[in-house]
């Protein structure tokens, strides 16, 4: 059976029935998810792009977004919501696992960094830069002693450890509020700090 003409997802005889091209999407037809590829990627590319300002980022995971889609489109369950949704939660996992990688990676993007003639890093700049990357961490770490033992642990827990308000709160045993508050004022004590050191 041939996918509609019609770009547009009609829904088959009886309420509540899965349309007919994601019907045949799902069952393998890969004109059908071509079909419906054309209709969405419009819609996922500007949620994408709402989201993340690398141009070419947007395109990869726009691209992986429909790929994900195709490999799993059997597993899509039909529960009378639009198809754009089920694209758009792919999309959202996908760029939550970008950033949450980059945070966890020094990113060097090659081609914004290096000229045609590819210039060489010396052992003197690697050295410097390491040498910085240590003298911030130890001002950071003297700003956090000078800290109430309450607010270094909000900042230790909350922005160190990276965990949530919620779990930060559980683990100090304070309210989300009392967290948020001793936060604030720990890191308006260290930019103090910090900036009479500087």
């Amino acid at each position: 059976m041939k996918p509609q003409a019609s770009p547009k997802i009609r829904t088959l005889p009886g309420a509540g029935r899965e349309p007919e091209l994601l019907a045949l999407a799902r069952s393998g037809d890969r004109e059908a998810f071509a079909t419906l590829y054309n209709e969405h990627h419009a819609e996922v590319s500007r949620y994408i792009r709402g989201r993340v300002r690398d141009v070419h980022l947007v395109e990869d995971l726009v691209s992986e977004t429909f790929l994900r889609a195709l490999r799993r489109i059997e597993t899509f369950t039909w529960q009378g919501r639009e198809f754009a949704g089920w694209l758009v939660t792919i999309a959202k996992n996908l760029i939550v696992d970008h950033f949450k990688a980059a945070r966890t990676r020094l990113e060097f993007v090659i081609g914004d960094a290096l000229s045609a003639e590819a210039v060489s890093v010396s052992a003197e700049d690697t050295g410097l830069r390491e040498l910085a990357a240590f003298e911030a961490s130890e001002t950071v770490s003297v700003a956090l002693l000078a800290l109430t033992p309450e607010q270094h642990a909000a900042i230790q827990l909350r922005y160190l450890d990276e965990l949530s308000v919620t779990e930060t709160a559980s683990a100090m045993r304070r309210t989300e509020g009392s967290v948020k508050q001793l936060a604030h004022r720990g890191i308006a004590s260290m930019r103090r700090s910090l900036a009479v050191a500087a």
